[in-house]
């Protein structure tokens, strides 16, 4: 498996090997012992998620608190996101700075995220199926969500004319200077 390092610690790229023949194709969509040395620790993913989403519909930017934050490893399935993480670790170069890919069925690219991070996308496709795995269980306590569009976050969502549509609690996710008050 091909990946690439970001400029953010433990944020990583990948991409699996395609093998392509008459019949169709293939690919090892993850093993652990590689992920393993790719990411250079253990892992043990224990929840497998996946949302559907039509174009517009846009998710995030979720968290969990500790002690139940979680790496999670995305990749699409079908249709194509604009993919975006928040940098939610203090101690990090990064800090309040967002990061994001176009992750599509077509380029089959998967995004590793480590612990601290927040996460959201926005389906650029109808019929749009983003799958991701887990290292903690989900706790609905513990779940909190930033507003995708706080403007001290400045992340372009490429937005068009069209209407997006986005769920009423994400619409009441705090302000990262809420994050930031809360979590000292």
């Amino acid at each position: 498996m091909k990946h690439q390092l970001t400029a953010f610690k433990g944020l990583i790229i990948l991409e699996p090997e395609i093998f392509v023949d008459e019949r169709g194709s293939f690919q090892e969509t993850y093993n652990q012992a590689e992920f393993e040395k790719i990411i250079n620790r253990k892992i043990n993913f224990c929840q497998d998620n996946q949302s559907l989403s039509k174009k517009n519909v846009i998710r995030g930017l979720h968290y969990q608190t500790p002690p139940c934050e979680q790496s999670k490893l995305v990749r699409v399935l079908s249709g194509s996101v604009l993919d975006v993480v928040v940098d939610l670790r203090r101690n990090s170069e990064t800090f309040g700075q967002h990061f994001k890919i176009t992750l599509s069925k077509q380029n089959n690219l998967q995004l590793f995220i480590p612990k601290g991070f927040a996460h959201g996308f926005k389906a650029l496709t109808d019929q749009t199926i983003l799958s991701y795995k887990v290292d903690n269980f989900y706790s609905q306590q513990d779940e909190q969500c930033i507003l995708y569009n706080d403007p001290e976050l400045g992340i372009n969502w490429e937005l068009s004319n069209e209407k997006i549509l986005i769920s009423k609690k994400d619409l009441s996710g705090k302000l990262f200077s809420e994050f930031l008050s809360y979590n000292n």
